[in-house]
C-alpha cells in the first residue's frame, strides 16, 4: 500500500508559515491544483542569484528536493524563465518564492545541493 500524501495546498500553506516563523519571507506566486499539484520553490538570494528547487524521487526511492535550475545560482530572469517553461508542461504547478537560498531549513525531505532535474 502506498504512503498517504498530504494535499499540495496544505503542504504549501505549512511551508510558507514555517518560513515566516523563521523570519524568512515566503510568498505564493502561483496557485496550482489543490490536491496533487507539484511544487516549485524559487529561492531568491537577490544579489547572490536564484535557485529553483523541484521535488522528486531520489536515487534511493524516497522524496527529495533538487536544484532544478542547475548547480549554481542563476540570475532571476533565468529562474523565472525556467518556472515559465515548467508551467507549459504542468498547468497544475504551485510556485512559492522564498527570500533565502537555504531551503533545507524549511523542508523535511532531503535537499540535493548539486543535482539538476
Amino acid at each position: 500500500m502506498s504512503e498517504p500524501r498530504l494535499k499540495s495546498e496544505i503542504w504549501v500553506q505549512a511551508f510558507i508559515r514555517r518560513c515566516w516563523v523563521a523570519d524568512v519571507p515566503a510568498l505564493l506566486v502561483r496557485r496550482g491544483e489543490e490536491t496533487a499539484g507539484a511544487v516549485l520553490i524559487k529561492a531568491n538570494g537577490f544579489g547572490n542569484g536564484c535557485v529553483v528547487f523541484a521535488r522528486g524521487m531520489t536515487v534511493d526511492g524516497g522524496w527529495g528536493w533538487r536544484r532544478a535550475s542547475g548547480p549554481n545560482p542563476v540570475p532571476e530572469p533565468d529562474a523565472d524563465a525556467y518556472v515559465e517553461r515548467q508551467l507549459k508542461f504542468d498547468p497544475d504547478l504551485w510556485v512559492v518564492e522564498v527570500e533565502s537560498l537555504a531551503l533545507k531549513d524549511f523542508v523535511d525531505d532531503p535537499v540535493e545541493e548539486s543535482s539538476r532535474v
